[in-house]
């Protein structure tokens, strides 16, 4: 009988433990501004912009621009 209480014990600790919101850790979404959806690619290769090297840049309503603060290869390849 002490092995039934403390196998349910055990499944009632689990069960409640992976019920957990998950949305704690997710940053919060701010729903006052716009969302668009861009191009992003290599600016010099796929939107013929001048540079030097593989550099970040999007397409916002037809006109490209590069991206300050992060580069293209931390957003894989």
């Amino acid at each position: 009988m002490k092995h039934f209480f403390a196998f349910a014990f055990i499944i009632f600790f689990a069960s409640t433990s992976i019920a957990q919101n998950k949305q704690i850790d997710s940053p919060t979404v701010n729903t006052t501004k716009k969302l668009l959806v861009v191009d992003a690619a290599c600016g010099e290769c796929q939107f013929k912009m001048k540079g030097s090297g593989c550099n970040l840049a999007v397409r916002i309503y037809g006109k490209d621009y590069f991206v300050d603060g992060t580069s293209i290869d931390d957003h894989g390849d």
